[in-house]
């Protein structure tokens, strides 16, 4: 786990369905985690920081390791409420809508959509970041996940570009949290507007 900005906590472990390492974050101030994967130093880390309290899923896909969280520490976890039909019976989830303020007001939800109904964008300025799902991801640069997780590619690139040509546009943030690839941290309002407004 590394503080990638004042207050904002980063970590990379390897997916165990997917195979493939994604990130995961917390916000010690809000008890809140994002698409979490147990860190590689155990929970015991988290607790170091402060308990977790709440968990915020950017779409459907990144139920993760919550059902560990849940049981160890009790967590609220909240998805889109267009992704719950694919939660089951075993899976505590509560839904969320766009628009909506969450965590006292700390996060706020914003539609992306196109890639699927739920993709969604939380903004938490008390950290001055946009939390994204699978629109967009950080290898490097920013790019799209691969056309063939795509049912239409070119319309589905050139919805998301302006989803988040929109979201840059409309909202302050310093930093870039990507489930895929590596945060983007400083400057990341300005590279997310610079890559969605590329022909």
């Amino acid at each position: 786990m590394e503080e990638i900005s004042p207050g904002l906590w980063h970590w990379i472990a390897r997916h165990p369905k997917i195979g493939i390492e994604v990130s995961s974050y917390f916000i010690p101030q809000h008890g809140l985690l994002l698409d979490p994967l147990i860190p590689p130093e155990g929970v015991e880390r988290l607790e170091e920081l402060t308990r977790p309290r709440e968990v915020l899923l950017t779409n459907r896909h990144h139920w993760r390791d919550c059902g560990r969280l849940i049981e160890r520490f009790g967590c609220t976890v909240r998805a889109p409420r267009t992704g719950m039909h694919e939660f089951d019976e075993t899976q505590t989830v509560a839904p969320y809508d766009f628009g909506e303020s969450l965590v006292d007001g700390a996060v706020t939800v914003h539609e992306v959509g196109v890639l699927c109904p739920d993709e969604s964008a939380l903004h938490i300025p008390s950290v001055s970041a946009l939390a994204v799902a699978d629109g967009v991801v950080h290898y490097g640069e920013l790019r799209f996940v691969s056309d063939d997780l795509m049912d239409d590619p070119e319309d589905t690139k050139a919805g998301l570009k302006a989803a988040y040509a929109r979201l840059a546009d409309e909202l302050e943030f310093e930093n870039l949290l990507t489930a895929h690839g590596d945060p983007l941290v400083g400057g990341a309002r300005e590279a997310l507007r610079n890559w969605a407004t590329r022909s």
